[in-house]
């Protein structure tokens, strides 16, 4: 067991893309955590081990770690910087004395930013500030210190909260310095960030000699030992095979054996005889325990305060395929099986809720973004179903129905900031702030209904060539307003079943954007294009050229197709309205109605 005066906990936060994962494997590396040829075989971020998080570049689960430096073990806590994922960092703050605060040097203090320091320091951590990426040509080492002040002078809740160390990183190769360096070529390595965090993070302040207390901030699952249980000893000490007790949510005592314990070296866990106080470990055998709960001491069993974790913002219909097409492509699709495969995922996702919704299912979750990564997760798992249209999340305060808003800062050009500022007028979005960034790009930050936000990443990124850079953040709550009128236009519908013909799609291609090729099985009712016009088209896109006394089938040769539109996962959630469903099988996105039948869905438009 170690001596807590010997063990550090840190966690790593910041806002997107600012180069926390990057630091971490650099410091992982220089603990000679891993062999050199190991580290370097392979090409992607060491901490970012899942496929999705690979392909999309960010973090999306929150991970523990622990490097030995000297005598100290040093227990590190990597969280994500999507505000989508935020309850990730609010649940493993709870196992961190202190935080390293990675900020951008060329950026500064973004909105996500904001938000994890103010959780931070509402914990009472000890902060030490990163100034990160102090390579890049366009830095602004001096503006981005003043503006880390302000954040702190707004957020702190303690005059001892004001102090804390800067120190100054190039994290891609792996360099630090206490104070700004006059040449970044010279030779350094991160040993001023260890030294920081030995010296300037304080130990576990526990109680070594008193009854067990563990708060299970993480859960794991393998197929031979289970469900590990994953969380800092906040009292007393921990030995294999010991009975305790789990105290629930519910406030229960349910009685349990520890099986095995683990501690952390790099990546891998090692088996370990016991663990005391301040010490992060993952337990085996308490199989009933669930993220927040307890588990203490059989002789004296007492809780620890639950992890409260804010609300979610967005739901999402969720349900088993309704398609002609139900049962050809995904192995997993009757309602059972996809409720049983989110009663797991609740387990591990804190910032998920589910309600049964007679058929399927209602889930709510913190944005857009953390909806599509459990739609993908889903997917590849080899599960068939269709969502629905994302929906506000709303409350009632004080006898009044009040929906979430957001603070939307956006960084664009000027010469796209008149088409943004009329997108966002649409949308009944408030300009509360604008400046010039160091780059020369404007940037505005807006204040609008959550609802608002649905479908517009995709727009700007259309209406801008791609240049927007786009962050939200939770903002609290505001009256329902009034509805945002309808803006995209109507959709090409199928009238018939088959398989799609180059003759009729170049005759469909004229009346709108087309989002599938020739050669695709298609039925009535499925959307497969967007149209010129606000209203709805049905079209045959099934339709073949015949022979006829004029001519034959294929006299007028080749026929010529512009390119098809492929959307992803998130456009095609983005797209539909609430009249449409998004069928996702492993195989295939298809956007359809959700009455299928024409006359139906003239007959239910009338009513």
């Amino acid at each position: 067991m170690k001596d807590p005066k010997n063990i550090r906990n840190v966690a790593i936060i910041a806002h997107v893309d600012h180069g926390k994962t990057t630091l971490l494997d650099g410091l992982l590396k220089q603990s000679n955590t891993f062999r050199s040829n190991q580290a370097e075989m392979d090409q992607h971020l060491i901490m970012d081990s899942g496929d999705q998080e690979h392909e999309r570049g960010i973090t999306i689960t929150a991970k523990q770690t622990s490097v030995y430096y000297g005598d100290y073990k040093i227990n590190i806590v990597d969280t994500p910087g999507h505000a989508d994922f935020s309850g990730e960092v609010e649940r493993t703050l709870n196992m961190a004395d202190g935080v390293l605060l990675i900020v951008d040097a060329q950026e500064g203090p973004m909105p996500q930013t904001k938000f994890v320091l103010s959780k931070a320091l509402e914990l009472g951590l000890q902060t030490v500030v990163v100034i990160n990426k102090i390579d890049k040509p366009s830095r602004r080492i001096a503006e981005v210190i003043d503006e880390v002040s302000d954040l702190f002078l707004e957020l702190a809740v303690d005059d001892s909260q004001l102090y804390y160390p800067v120190y100054y990183s190039n994290g891609r190769a792996g360099k630090a310095w206490k104070e700004f360096p006059d040449n970044m070529d010279e030779p350094a390595d991160l040993s001023p960030i260890f030294n920081s965090i030995i010296n300037d993070i304080p130990a576990p302040d526990v109680d070594v000699n008193g009854p067990l207390q563990l708060l299970v901030t993480s859960l794991q699952y393998d197929s031979f030992l289970g469900k590990y249980a994953i969380g800092r000893v906040s009292r007393g000490t921990v030995k294999k095979s010991t009975p305790v007790i789990l105290i629930n949510r519910e406030g229960q005592q349910i009685p349990a054996k520890i099986d095995k314990i683990f501690g952390y070296r790099g990546l891998t866990r090692e088996e370990i005889d016991g663990a005391s106080a301040g010490d992060i470990i993952a337990i085996t055998g308490v199989g009933d325990a669930r993220i927040g709960e307890t588990i203490a001491d059989k002789d004296a069993p007492e809780a620890l305060p639950l992890i409260d974790i804010e609300a979610p913002t967005i739901s999402i219909y969720l349900g088993p395929n309704t398609s002609p097409m139900k049962g050809k492509e995904g192995q997993f699709n009757t309602s059972r099986q996809i409720g049983d495969r989110l009663k797991r995922e609740l387990e591990t996702n804190v910032s998920l809720r589910v309600e049964d919704d007679g058929i399927g299912f209602k889930v709510s979750g913190r944005g857009e973004l953390h909806l599509s990564v459990l739609i993908e997760t889903l997917r590849r798992e080899g599960f068939e179903f269709e969502v629905g249209r994302p929906q506000v999340v709303t409350i009632m305060e004080d006898g009044k129905e009040k929906e979430p808003i957001e603070e939307l800062l956006i960084e664009v050009s000027p010469e796209f900031l008149g088409t943004v500022s009329q997108e966002l007028g649409n949308r009944r979005a408030a300009m509360v702030k604008q400046e010039q960034a160091s780059s020369g790009a404007a940037r505005v930050t807006y204040i609008l209904p959550t609802r608002a936000l649905i479908g517009l990443r995709n727009l700007l990124l259309t209406a801008t060539k791609g240049t927007v850079i786009m962050n939200a953040l939770p903002h609290g709550y505001q009256p329902l307003g009034v509805k945002i009128p309808k803006i995209r236009n109507g959709a090409l519908v199928t009238t018939e079943a088959g398989v799609t013909t180059p003759y009729a799609l170049e005759m469909a291609e004229s009346r709108g954007e087309l989002y599938i090729g020739p050669g695709v099985q298609v039925y009535l009712g499925m959307i497969v294009g967007l149209y010129q016009r606000r209203e709805d088209l049905e079209i045959n896109v099934c339709k073949a050229k015949h022979l006829t006394n004029m001519r034959s089938s294929s006299s007028d040769g080749t026929t010529q197709l512009t390119p098809f539109t492929h959307l992803s996962l998130e456009q095609c959630i983005d797209f539909i309205e609430d009249d449409e469903l998004l069928e996702v099988t492993p195989k295939s996105l298809r956007l359809r109605k959700k009455i299928l039948d024409p006359n139906q869905r003239k007959r239910a438009a009338k009513n």
